[in-house]
C-alpha cells in the first residue's frame, strides 16, 4: 500500500449540531399593480351634417353633447310644450344636453327647434348612441343559421328606454 504525503489539516467541523435556522417569514406578496379603471367619458364631440345658422348667418357645425342624467329626461316631461306635443320632448332634451355648438354663447331648446330636420335627426341618433352605449343592444344568434347579430331592446324615441 502506498501512502501519499499528508495534507495540511483543514478546519474541523464543529462537533456540535448546527442550530436550526430561524424561520424566515415569507416575503409579503407584492401588491398587484393597480387595475386601471377606464375613464368615464361624459362629453362627446360631434359635427352636424348641415349646421345651425344663427341670426347673423354664421353656420355652427361643431359641438359637444354631455351624458344625460335622469333629471334631464324627467324635467322635460313637465314642460307644457311636451305635454301638448310629445314630439317636442327631443327638442327640450337636446337643449339640455348640448353644452357647446360652434361659437354660440349658449345652447337651449330655442336653438334646437331652429335646426334643420337632418341635423335634428342626427342629434337624436347621436343622443341614443352616447347614452345607451350598448346597454340596449343584445347579441343573439339566428336559430336557423346560427349567425350572430345584434337586436335593439330599448325604445325607439329619444327619452324612451
Amino acid at each position: 500500500m502506498r501512502r501519499t504525503a499528508s495534507r495540511p489539516p483543514t478546519e474541523a467541523a464543529p462537533e456540535t449540531e448546527p442550530e436550526p435556522a430561524a424561520p424566515v417569514a415569507p416575503a409579503p406578496a407584492a401588491a398587484p399593480p393597480p387595475v386601471q379603471q377606464p375613464q368615464l367619458s361624459t362629453e362627446f364631440a360631434f359635427e352636424l351634417p348641415r349646421g345651425y345658422v344663427d341670426e347673423s348667418g354664421t353656420v355652427h357645425r361643431e359641438g359637444v353633447m354631455r351624458l344625460a342624467t335622469a333629471r334631464d329626461e324627467l324635467v322635460p316631461l313637465r314642460d307644457l310644450r311636451v305635454q301638448e306635443n310629445p314630439a317636442y320632448l327631443s327638442v327640450v332634451l337636446l337643449g339640455r344636453v348640448i353644452t357647446r355648438l360652434g361659437t354660440l354663447p349658449q345652447v337651449h331648446d330655442g336653438v334646437v327647434e331652429n335646426m334643420f330636420a337632418s341635423d335634428l335627426a342626427f342629434l337624436q341618433d347621436f343622443y341614443r348612441q352616447v347614452n345607451a352605449e350598448g346597454h340596449t343592444r343584445a347579441e343573439v344568434s339566428c336559430p336557423h343559421c346560427e349567425q350572430p347579430f345584434e337586436v335593439e331592446l330599448g325604445g325607439s324615441r329619444l327619452g324612451e328606454s
